[in-house]
């Protein structure tokens, strides 16, 4: 089984001072020793990097880089991917979810990927199930 990490769960692992902090750092460990194999896409390493840098620091984004994702297999999304995503953002017409979400939930069907470790709820109103 293929659990897809979300930008949602990186920033709960690595802000201490969350909300979700204490809940990602309980099911980071259990996550990564079980048969599993976590994965998650190049967009969400964007939205990840960029917000950790902006909202955390560069010693987050190193955290991230480091000790976060060498678990982590990354699926790079490509052209038709990244239209695929954009196509179901526009259509959506609203402010949520994001399009990094819309791609992210593209590459779930894609890779059969049925639980997103995420704090996002947009997630679960697209049919995945969650970790939390």
């Amino acid at each position: 089984m293929t659990i897809l990490v979300d930008t949602s769960a990186f920033l709960a692992l690595l802000d201490a001072d969350g909300d979700d902090h204490a809940a990602a750092k309980g099911l980071w460990q259990p996550l990564v020793s079980q048969d599993a194999s976590l994965a998650c896409t190049n967009c969400i390493l964007v939205e990840t990097f960029a917000l950790a840098q902006r909202r955390l620091g560069m010693g987050a984004a190193r955290t991230l880089q480091e000790d976060l994702l060498p678990v982590v297999v990354v699926d790079w999304v490509d052209a038709y991917g990244h239209g695929s995503g954009v196509s179901a953002f526009l259509i959506a017409g609203r402010r949520d979810p994001s399009l990094v979400d819309c791609v992210s939930f593209d590459a779930m069907r894609r890779l059969d990927i049925e639980t997103a470790f995420a704090f996002d709820r947009h997630f679960a109103e697209q049919g995945f199930s969650t970790v939390p």
